[in-house]
């Protein structure tokens, strides 16, 4: 398992993880810069995800869907607001509807990503922080923690080139 922490902080409205993998930072961008290496590892196993739109750029709009075992689609969109290639990726988060626009009681996450060269590995840390208490209580209560540790933890076949869906 790559993830080496999961920090749930109330007072500070964050979810942050930290995954180490045997790949230098450049190979590890990767994963979040290709929407095809995207895919196989930001849905959980049960819920694999398909990008629609993939604007990889500061303001870029991104679209998403993850697909459940019954067919049943949960649908995203995340909006670029920073990219600091290969070392920081930001964008805000949310639910979307069948055309992608932003929908939902759940508001708005923010996403930041930091890649740190430790040696010749990586160490990524995302932090998720959350517009107020309930939001973020409401996310842990579906699973997101859950969810994406089990994400993060498909990341380092995807590195190895070897398909895992």
């Amino acid at each position: 398992m790559t993830v080496i922490s999961s920090v749930k902080n109330p007072e500070a409205l964050s979810l942050t993880f930290v995954a180490e993998f045997d790949a230098p930072v450049e190979r590890v961008w990767q994963v979040w810069e290709d929407p095809r290496q995207l895919e196989r590892w930001w849905g959980p196993p049960t819920w694999p995800a398909t990008f629609e739109k993939h604007e990889f750029v500061p303001g870029g709009k991104v679209n998403y869907y993850m697909t459940g075992p019954e067919g049943e689609k949960s649908r995203g969109w995340w909006r670029i607001t920073d990219i600091q290639a290969p070392h920081r990726l930001e964008f805000d988060d949310g639910f979307a509807d069948e055309n992608g626009d932003p929908v939902g009681d759940l508001g708005t996450t923010h996403g930041v990503v930091t890649l740190e060269a430790i040696g010749d590995r990586t160490r990524m840390t995302i932090l998720s922080t959350f517009e107020a208490e309930e939001q973020m209580e409401q996310l842990l209560a579906m699973g997101m923690e859950e969810g994406l540790k089990d994400a993060v933890g498909q990341i380092d076949a995807v590195l190895a080139g070897s398909a895992t869906r």
